[in-house]
């Protein structure tokens, strides 16, 4: 019983370290740079369809969503997580964010702010920890799943 525990132990260990080492040697860079060039594109379509709109709120409300998205990209959470309610595909290995703003308390026991302050999560936790947000990053970040959570 006590050498399967500690096999299990040991192979859990391994496999973390090994999906940290892939995530921060740049293992998925070819992913993430092949997800940005594709949000660029959806940014740039988006602004060129708002400046042809008639100037309703609905263009302006897109090309918000799309900046938004690209605070997402800009710190890697879009290679782990997509945010469907607001059209930002990302990768799979996290759940989608769509909810996040209302869920996080529920789940990890703290508001969104103190969550990407401290994550509760191992692997957010080493995320953040090698990655951390600004005041101003965190802020962005919070309004944009507020308004997924919203839709």
């Amino acid at each position: 019983m006590k050498q399967t525990v500690a096999i299990f132990l040991i192979s859990a260990l391994i496999g973390l370290v090994g999906g940290y080492s892939y995530f921060q040697l740049g293992g998925a860079k070819g992913e993430t740079n092949a997800a940005q060039e594709g949000k660029q594109e959806t940014a740039q379509s988006s602004q060129s369809s708002a400046s042809t709109g008639d100037g309703n709120g609905a263009d302006k409300t897109a090309n918000d969503s799309a900046q938004d998205g690209n605070m997402l990209q800009q710190k890697g959470c879009l290679s782990c997580h997509s945010v469907s309610k607001l059209n930002l595909q990302g990768g799979t290995t996290g759940p989608d964010l769509s909810n996040a703003y209302q869920e996080v308390e529920g789940k990890h026991g703290k508001p969104m702010e103190e969550f990407l302050k401290a994550p509760t999560s191992a692997v957010m936790s080493g995320v953040i920890k090698s990655n951390p947000l600004t005041d101003q990053e965190r802020a962005e970040i919070i309004a944009l799943l507020k308004e997924a959570s919203e839709k």
